[in-house]
């Protein structure tokens, strides 16, 4: 018996077109490009053939970029439609995602860390990870050049929940006057780090004047979904089945 339900974490379309038909996915990428072979968390990186081949599949497919209001939004029956969203402002995103975004005719988010723009990602680091650069001040106007946007993921991306609520609103709220003073656009939506928020952050990030906030919680947007508690889909490279995993080796040990 074949299992129906869609997997876990995106990597193409077959699987997902039913849960598409319920509401406006949006979609979930942080790194683009070659994967480094110390990296911990893996399934943060989506190499660049794959990030296309994706793309190419959506627009066959008659989908198209929608908005974050638009996902909010959104009624049953919306499944020609899908936010491209990117956490962190890493710089491979530009480098390796700009081609197959204009290719593809499709416009994506990036959210920012305010007060790491130029830096690394420190907050991985801090926890083992691959440093990685992220998106410079010239790169962030490139992007926006381009037709895309940004969005805030606070000034340093702690875990919100964890530190005192005046910290907590310093995060939300001057993240975004900083984004704006610096590159001189409005910005609209917020994406909480971590996937770490409450009613308390809820409400902050509301009165701040943002219009829309991500969540890491699975699934579809549709005309019920909050603004402020939008669902997304993590995408990520296919999973080799363990069954894969033994084909492979045992050709190998055939050579």
């Amino acid at each position: 018996m074949v299992d129906s339900a869609p997997p876990l974490h995106y990597s193409s379309l077959a699987r997902y077109r039913e849960l598409f038909r319920h509401g406006v996915p949006i979609f979930t990428y942080h790194k683009l490009g070659p994967r480094p072979r110390s990296a911990r968390i893996k399934g943060l990186y989506v190499g660049a053939p794959l990030f296309a081949r994706q793309l190419r599949e959506l627009r066959r497919a008659g989908i198209t970029s929608a908005s974050l209001e638009q996902a909010a939004g959104a009624p049953d029956g919306a499944d020609h439609r899908v936010v491209l969203t990117f956490d962190d402002g890493f710089a491979n995103v530009l480098r390796y995602g700009q081609t197959a975004l204009a290719e593809g005719g499709f416009h994506a988010i990036q959210f920012l860390v305010a007060d790491r723009i130029g830096g690394l990602n420190d907050w991985e680091v801090r926890e083992g990870e691959v440093p990685e650069r992220l998106l410079n001040e010239g790169e962030v106007l490139e992007w926006l050049r381009l037709g895309h946007e940004i969005g805030s993921h606070s000034l340093t991306h702690p875990w919100l929940t964890r530190i005192p609520l005046e910290q907590a609103r310093e995060e939300v709220r001057a993240s975004k006057k900083k984004l704006e003073d610096r590159f001189g656009r409005a910005v609209h939506h917020f994406c909480y780090p971590y996937g770490d928020w409450n009613a308390h952050i809820r409400d902050m990030v509301r009165e701040a004047g943002y219009r829309t906030a991500c969540t890491i919680e699975w699934g579809v947007n549709d005309g019920t979904a909050s603004p402020y508690e939008l669902r997304r889909i993590a995408v990520r490279y296919p999973t080799r089945s363990l069954r894969q995993w033994g084909a492979g080796m045992a050709a190998l040990w055939r050579r």
